[in-house]
């Protein structure tokens, strides 16, 4: 039994006992659109940021304009979500979740010099030394540092410990897989401008970075430079065609270089990191790149990437499958641009950061949360930019909710989540914004303040294995209701300067039970069990049955 999983029961067969659920990146993708129900509209949520104690804002000058992360997890083994936000000019900030189960929003400031770090843009959290303890990777601008985690949110330095060297550019991307039977992850860091020693702009844009374990096994090895680099903000590995080789997509901004395009880099095992060609069928996008979200829509068991931009936001999906990466875009058609501000009577272009899918109302459909906010005062986007929050419908289109669901705001935003903070089943919204105090948005569903209610039925998903990559990152989770089946697969990355880890939320609409399995990272496929609704559920590897996780 892995130690920080100790409160969990093993089951067999059925699940039976009900829960209250959380949740981390995801959406329902079905392969039988013709058994889909109807979509639920709306939840509505409580803005309680202030009352649950979170007083942090992004700030800066022009270094700052990007970024503005937030990394989501557990510090201290109570599987209840923790926050630790980036605060730019000001110090970044761990916040320790003390939310009752279902109740209102409560957090705990946790000050400390390990996590109170200045010039922060982001972070993501991974367990890098496999101890079971959630580490950090903490994006600066400066030194980037891994953090390592000592348990009831502690956390101490480990970049010489590790053999890390966090470099002095411009960081704002991340993302990390583990190759072969490598003991530590392979990291990949996406900077942005390139700055001389005073901190001005030199005008190029700076080389990314992937840092593979030593073959001494005694730490990391010198990073490979990702050249060219085109300015990125936001990067992910992803087996985008399910061949067990996750590949690096990274999204760029064309503001500073007229070159600049979206690139994908094959990262074969022990082999140079190389440009997908135009030969190969990978074609130019240029755009102002400024997060990823990826999640297979069409059933297909193949992710579609969304990409957020100023304008047009792009929706990519590959248009002959899987023996090429040739993507079009299916943006328009599923009503996902989200090109301008949709109230608020300004007619500008929109400007998108962190982009997000999940199930917000547990209906079965996959939703998609976007933070927009004007990166400072550029005339030429809109000004009163409000985030969306776009319902997916069993059409696989999507429509607006954010002013019904009682999320409209104007703050300029950045990063985000959407995550169950107080495990009640129903998804709650976090919005890093800049100059301005974060939005934390608590979910009642169809209930009110004193009685939430979920919407639909969900069930909430860990997984587990011994050895290096315990949370199993690069797995595929297969979910099957009645012969509706959904894939998604378990990544660090992506988003904008943050990411999630944690549990899986699948909304499964009115099923009062599921089958589910998992394919591990070497693709091993373990047995389809079956799970009841409405509870925690951890598929550890080897396991015969899904084990129940009840709060304590």
């Amino acid at each position: 039994m892995i130690a920080r999983r100790r409160v969990a029961v093993l089951i067999g067969g059925v699940v039976t006992v009900s829960l209250l659920a959380a949740a981390v990146v995801g959406a329902w993708t079905w392969s039988r659109q013709d058994v889909a129900a109807a979509a639920l509209g709306p939840p509505h949520f409580l803005d309680e940021a202030m009352a649950a104690g979170i007083d942090h804002s992004y700030e800066g000058d022009w270094t700052f304009f990007v970024g503005g992360g937030m990394a989501v997890f557990d510090c201290d083994d109570d599987r209840k979500p923790d926050l630790y936000f980036a605060g730019g000019a000001s110090t970044a900030a761990l916040y320790r979740n003390q939310s009752p189960l279902g109740g209102t929003l409560r957090f705990d400031h946790l000050r400390d010099p390990s996590t109170d770090l200045a010039s922060v843009t982001g972070a993501y959290p991974l367990d890098i030394d496999a101890d079971q303890r959630t580490d950090l990777a903490v994006l600066r601008q400066g030194e980037n540092v891994l953090l390592r985690g000592l348990g009831d949110c502690r956390f101490e330095r480990a970049n010489e410990a590790w053999g890390y060297d966090g470099g002095s550019d411009w960081t704002v991307g991340f993302s990390a897989k583990w190759e072969a039977s490598a003991g530590l992850p392979t990291l990949a860091f996406g900077d942005y401008v390139a700055l001389d020693e005073s901190g001005q702009n030199m005008g190029t844009c700076s080389d990314g970075e992937l840092v593979r374990p030593a073959a001494s096994g005694g730490g990391y090895a010198a990073p490979i430079a990702l050249a060219p680099g085109r300015c990125t903000l936001s990067m992910l590995f992803s087996d985008w065609d399910r061949s067990g080789r996750a590949d690096l997509r990274m999204t760029n901004d064309r503001h500073y270089d007229a070159q600049a395009e979206e690139q994908l880099w094959q990262v074969a095992d022990g082999q140079a990191p190389r440009l997908y060609t135009r030969e190969e069928g990978w074609a130019r996008l240029a755009i102002w790149g400024m997060g990823i979200a990826s999640q297979d829509l069409t059933g297909d068991g193949h992710p579609e990437v969304f990409l957020t931009s100023q304008g047009d936001n792009k929706l990519q999906t590959l248009a002959d499958g899987p023996g090429q990466p040739t993507y079009r875009d299916i943006a328009i058609r599923r009503g996902v641009t989200a090109h301008r501000p949709f109230t608020g009577g300004d007619v500008m272009p929109s400007t998108a950061w962190h982009a997000e899918f999940d199930d917000l109302n547990s209906d079965g459909f996959m939703d998609l949360f976007i933070a927009k906010g004007n990166v400072e005062a550029m005339a030429e986007y809109a000004t009163l930019d409000p985030s969306n929050l776009l319902l997916g419908q069993p059409d696989g289109t999507f429509v607006e909710s954010a002013e019904a669901a009682g999320v409209l705001s104007y703050a300029r935003g950045r990063g985000g989540a959407v995550v169950d903070l107080n495990l009640d089943g129903i998804l709650d919204l976090v919005k890093v914004n800049r100059r301005e105090n974060v939005e934390l948005w608590r979910s009642v569903g169809a209930g009110d303040a004193e009685r939430p209610a979920p919407m639909g039925d969900w069930v909430a998903v860990d997984l587990e294995q011994t050895g290096p990559n315990p949370d199993a990152i690069g797995s595929w989770i297969e979910v099957d209701i009645d012969g509706r089946i959904t894939q998604r697969e378990r990544t660090v990355g992506g988003g904008h300067a943050g990411g999630e880890l944690g549990w899986i939320h699948f909304g499964v609409g009115d099923a009062d039970s599921i089958r589910i399995r998992v394919r591990w990272p070497d693709g091993e496929a373990g047995p389809w069990s079956t799970l009841g609704v409405n509870r925690f559920a951890i598929v550890e590897r080897g396991a015969v049955a899904p084990r129940e996780w009840v709060a304590q």
